[in-house]
């Protein structure tokens, strides 16, 4: 909310009306004299009165407006923020995202499957300030985009660059898995998770799933698995980064959730089966609760002045009046 430090300067707007009068009473107005100019057996001088009442009022309108600004600048408007700083520790949480092309599949509110759930991750780093969260993209390879941060835009920016295909066609989850265990073990936070977003069964990568669960339990780290989609055919659409060809066609979805469910129990965490955008919501708001902690903050106050703001829009209205005057109403400055 706009807040003014010197709100008694707004009583020079007083000071308009009392111009507008002492105008309508003619004691600024200069002497103006009558002249109809014309060449002889010549056309007579035209004034084009509509037009120039028009740039008139439009240029004295401007002129009130800049005295407004400025008046408003000297007033110093503030914009006061304030903003949780943690003093303890929060989860540790990495998220573990498949970007195989089966994750282009439009079948959860109309929206493929990677961008319903890059909204929910959205949601949750959002509501949730006081976890680091990382980010691990898996296809038929895993890489580490993020590693645990408390740095949201960073954060936010690297998810928002998520695409299918950039890691080739598979889904190697027990590569994915283990990378995010090895940037969690060593971790000193109260609470440590992963949460992996998926669609498919693994195909790829040399370490089993399952080995990389029962790691990520020793070492005391919560598994989450989302198995996203439908079954049956669904529509695909989608560029491959690397050749720049376009695929579009529908493709037969299905996956073992028995095989998901299980990996989750041997991390001793949760499956959810997300078929539409209300269970992606119940599943991420789950997930919240399970790795939120009580944490200690203070709040930080700061303020943003908006006093250049306000004489710089003085100056461009003022400038866009003199043009008026000068160019269009020929008038000296």
């Amino acid at each position: 909310m706009v807040e003014f430090e010197n709100p008694t300067a707004f009583f020079l707007l007083l000071l308009l009306p009392l111009l507008l009068f002492l105008r309508y009473v003619k004691v600024f107005r200069g002497l103006a004299f009558l002249a109809v100019l014309g060449d002889w057996q010549g056309d007579c001088f035209e004034w084009k009165g509509t037009a120039f009442t028009l740039f008139f009022r439009l240029y004295k309108f401007l002129e009130m407006l800049a005295f407004v600004a400025i008046i408003a600048a000297y007033a110093n408007p503030v914009m006061r923020h304030q903003e949780k700083v943690y003093i303890s520790r929060g989860a540790d949480v990495i998220f573990v995202v498949d970007s195989s092309p089966s994750m282009a599949a439009k079948d959860i509110a109309g929206l493929s499957r990677l961008e319903a759930a890059k909204r929910a991750i959205l949601t949750l780093a959002t509501d949730n300030g006081g976890c680091s969260l990382g980010l691990v993209s898996m296809a038929r390879e895993a890489v580490l985009l993020v590693p645990p941060t408390m740095d949201r835009d960073f954060f936010l920016q690297r998810l928002d660059g998520l695409s299918v295909g950039e890691l080739g066609d598979g889904t190697a989850i027990g590569t994915g898995l283990s990378t995010a265990v090895y940037h969690l073990e060593n971790s000193g936070a109260p609470k440590k998770a992963i949460v992996l977003v998926t669609d498919g069964e693994n195909n790829a990568g040399t370490v089993n799933p399952y080995t990389a669960s029962r790691l990520a339990e020793e070492k005391g780290i919560s598994l989450y698995v989302l198995g996203l989609g439908t079954q049956g055919a669904v529509a695909l659409e989608y560029t491959d980064p690397k050749t720049g060809k376009f695929y579009s066609g529908y493709f037969q979805s299905g996956y073992d959730s028995q095989a998901l469910s299980k990996l989750a129990a041997a991390g001793g965490g949760s499956f959810f089966n997300v078929e539409n955008m209300d269970a992606l919501k119940l599943a991420f708001t789950s997930i919240n609760k399970a790795s939120s902690l009580i944490q200690s903050y203070r709040m930080k106050s700061y303020d943003a002045e908006y006093y250049d703001v306000c004489l710089l829009a003085a100056g461009i209205l003022l400038l866009v009046a003199c043009i008026i005057k000068r160019m269009l109403l020929q008038e000296a400055l």
